[in-house]
């Protein structure tokens, strides 16, 4: 990994037990900038469909069947007024839109913003660093950055900060600290790893923090095949553990650009409310886009 002095980071910057990272960004005066895109009610999900697939097994399972995130046990038995269930989720999962807490990647055995990985990562759970960072839910201001206007991005192209800015330009808005950026690559539904994914740049990690982004979400992450060797997926392994930026993988935003395009407008409130469950890595979360 490259030098930690060429990187960017907050360890520190709001105290040595922080849990939230750059969701400190989101103030009041961020948050009220977001409501005040909620004009006439319309909501897009963000969330890739999920459908679960039993836990099966013996002669008459089958032979083959696609991964889902989501394995379910159906429960009941004779005659009852109601019918029941349990799932087993598989929480960062290719097939999953989930938001990835702190301390779900680790830098050189510490946590964000330092904590050693032994007292912050247990076999009974995550102490710190955990989903519990997200029980209030995020609400902000939330801006699309539609980078596949005219087509999906070529493969292994590697996205700059020119990138962001030349769709700034050309939708005519600009992210503020404390926004969410939500990035379309034109990658929707994509698994084939054979296929070299575009990816975001260290270069593209240090404008986000420049700009005070708040929160990341996207149809596209990290490239793969890696297109830098020194820091191999800046994403995961810089914005999260070292900005303590949340990500939100797999996200689904094609909808979402149709109706930015079909209103011209690319800011909305963007909320995340995911379910109250401390101490783990992450969780499957439903982002919404409210116009």
């Amino acid at each position: 990994m490259a030098n930690d002095q060429e990187l960017p980071s907050n360890w520190g910057r709001w105290g040595a037990d922080d849990e939230l990272g750059t969701l400190n960004l989101i103030t009041e005066e961020a948050r009220a900038r977001g409501a005040a895109q909620a004009r006439t009610g319309r909501t897009v999900s963000l969330a890739r469909p999920i459908r679960p697939t039993p836990f099966v097994s013996g002669p008459f399972a089958p032979l083959a069947r696609d991964s889902s995130p989501v394995q379910q046990i159906m429960q009941y038995a004779g005659d009852v007024p109601a019918t029941v269930d349990m799932i087993l989720v598989t929480n960062h999962h290719v097939s999953s839109t989930h938001i990835d807490a702190l301390g779900h990647q680790v830098l050189d055995g510490k946590v964000y913003p330092g904590h050693p990985l032994a007292e912050s990562v247990t076999p009974a759970g995550v102490r710190h660093g955990s989903t519990a960072a997200f029980a209030a839910g995020i609400s902000t201001r939330g801006v699309l950055l539609d980078l596949a206007f005219d087509g999906p991005l070529p493969a292994a192209h590697p996205i700059t900060p020119e990138d962001f800015e030349a769709a700034e330009a050309r939708q005519g808005v600009r992210l503020e600290s404390g926004d969410a950026l939500v990035l379309r690559g034109g990658w929707a539904g994509v698994v084939d790893f054979e296929k070299p994914l575009p990816g975001v740049t260290l270069d593209a990690v240090r404008w986000m923090h420049q700009r005070g982004i708040s929160l990341y979400a996207g149809d596209l992450g990290d490239a793969y095949p890696p297109l830098e060797t020194a820091v191999p997926a800046p994403l995961h392994r810089v914005a999260l553990p070292l900005l303590g930026m949340p990500l939100i993988d797999v996200a689904e935003v094609e909808e979402l650009a149709a109706v930015c395009t079909e209103l011209n407008r690319y800011a909305f409130l963007f909320v995340v409310a995911p379910p109250r469950i401390h101490g783990l890595t992450g969780v499957p979360v439903n982002p919404l886009a409210v116009f």
